[in-house]
């Protein structure tokens, strides 16, 4: 598997593109104006506790006050430099946390640290939580936790054992870790290194939280193109190119401290041709943003985003197989489940998603089908749950949400339809015109009446509705006249009074 970065810097925007063997996998944005907030450490102002919902609302110096959730709220130890105390919870066993009631952990005027888990998404304020997490290179730090977890991708359970002795030994200040899929085969004190670099940056932290003034920002997480290189860039990534001079710089620097065997690994783009039109990037991500997906064998897929989940359907379209229609349906939902996983990825969709395949009569044919989807899935960073395939052929599935999707940030809500994908037609809108001239007739004494409306509104009055624009004209017994308006939407109209 040839897997390669590409990196494009503007003072506008940073986006990252990972490939594999030439084909677009993942697409990454920040744009310079609208940063996301993830990983951030702030500290903040309870604002508002809701004990019907275990949750509160938290200020923290953005537009919306953030959420945190009963669930969220952990701390084995007094923090008292943050001024947050929670004895009854340090007292609870981590299961128990859900059934303590909010009240009695949380008070309106508090001040708490806290660190961005997911960004505002739509008309959502941040999510929070009080569990900080400090991430480097082959590690997570977990302050006040005497817990050490491994990676589940690392799978040879010799370094499993190794890791854990690792850590064993070296966690005698009582902090947690989490030990990434990167830490496999590093030296021991690579490793230790790795772990007294995140305590000097919690402890600076603990300082930082003194001075700052709630609510405000105490930590910020690395940039765009250094937490790519902190999260992906792994032995499997055969080439990272840059096309910026002072980003090649930064993440030299940063590779050189960190990874440093991956150095040579790093190139500076210098073509003629823009970096994304290297392996035709800029036209898949104006496919990215389309309902409709293209398979090779004529099928294709639906992809529907709402704002409870993500919908997903599976059609044959012009595919009529070479045997029968199950192994017509069979072969279409195989290609399906690999193409709706690099989606999943490149489109960064999260929450519930529902696919709904088409109906397989073959038992293991279901089978084979969902296999397929889940070895596709193995590749994601982000982390997934799928279910088996329902009688009506419907697979549920979660994927991790923690930043906007490709189409929350690069698109909005259509002007014309307000989003809903639909606008009336001008024949609805006609009738609708009728309506409210027979109403305001009844309603008020006037001489005649003027309509303002779309262009294609006023061509349908004039045309195929013209006997009934006739016939209201005589029952209201009022001159009724047209006027155009090129500014207005195919929905909107206005009857003027005269």
């Amino acid at each position: 598997m040839r897997e390669e970065i590409l990196i494009n810097v503007t003072s506008q925007e940073t986006r990252v593109s990972v490939v594999e063997n030439g084909v677009l996998q993942e697409v990454h944005l920040e744009r310079t104006a609208n940063k996301g907030i993830v990983g951030n450490i702030y500290k903040g102002i309870v604002s508002r506790v809701m004990p019907g919902m275990q949750a509160a609302f938290v200020e923290i110096g953005q537009e919306k006050a953030a959420f945190l959730h009963a669930a969220d709220i952990f701390s084995s130890k007094r923090i008292d430099q943050t001024g947050v105390d929670f004895p009854e919870l340090a007292e609870q066993p981590q299961e128990s946390i859900n059934h303590i009631d909010i009240t009695s952990l949380l008070r309106v005027g508090q001040t708490i640290m806290v660190q961005v888990i997911k960004d505002p998404l739509g008309t959502k304020g941040a999510r929070l939580t009080t569990h900080i997490t400090i991430p480097s290179r082959f590690l997570v730090l977990m302050p006040e936790q005497q817990h050490i977890g491994i990676s589940q991708r690392i799978d040879d359970q010799d370094e499993r054992e190794r890791l854990k002795r690792v850590f064993a030994t070296d966690n005698e200040l009582g902090d947690g870790y989490i030990i990434r899929t990167a830490a496999e085969k590093v030296d021991e004190a690579e490793l230790i290194r790795d772990s007294e670099f995140l305590r000097k940056l919690w402890m600076g932290i603990k300082q930082q939280v003194k001075a700052v003034k709630a609510p405000g920002l105490v930590h910020q997480d690395l940039a765009l193109e250094l937490r790519i290189m902190r999260d992906i860039f792994a032995d499997d990534i055969e080439r990272v190119r840059i096309d910026n001079e002072k980003s090649y710089q930064r993440i030299s620097d940063f590779v050189k401290k960190f990874s440093p065997e991956l150095m040579g690994r790093i190139e500076l783009y210098r073509g003629e041709r823009p970096i994304f039109d290297l392996y035709n990037i800029e036209e898949e991500i104006k496919k990215a943003l389309e309902r409709k997906v293209l398979l090779k064998s004529g099928g294709h897929l639906i992809i529907d985003q709402t704002e409870a989940m993500t919908t997903i359907d599976v059609n044959t379209g012009a595919f009529v197989g070479h045997k029968n229609l199950e192994e017509t349906i069979f072969r279409t939902n195989l290609e399906a489940a690999s193409a709706l996983a690099r989606q999943l990825r490149l489109r960064n969709l999260g929450g519930i998603i529902i696919v709904d395949f088409i109906d397989m009569q073959e038992p293991e044919h279901k089978r084979q089908v969902l296999r397929t989807l889940e070895k596709t899935l193995d590749r994601d960073l982000v982390k997934t749950q799928v279910t088996e395939v329902s009688a009506l052929g419907l697979v549920e599935m979660t994927r991790k949400r923690s930043r906007e999707s490709l189409e929350h940030l690069m698109c909005e809500p259509c002007q014309q339809c307000n989003g809903c994908g639909f606008v009336k037609t001008p024949v609805t809108v006609c009738y609708e015109i009728f309506r409210e001239i027979s109403r305001a007739s009844r309603a008020y004494d006037v001489q005649k009446f003027l309509i303002l409306a779309s262009q294609s509104v006023i061509e349908t009055l004039l045309d195929e509705e013209a006997n009934n624009l006739a016939e209201l004209e005589e029952n209201v017994a009022k001159p009724i006249r047209l006027q155009a308006e090129s500014l207005y939407s195919p929905e909107q109209f206005d009857v003027v009074l005269i």
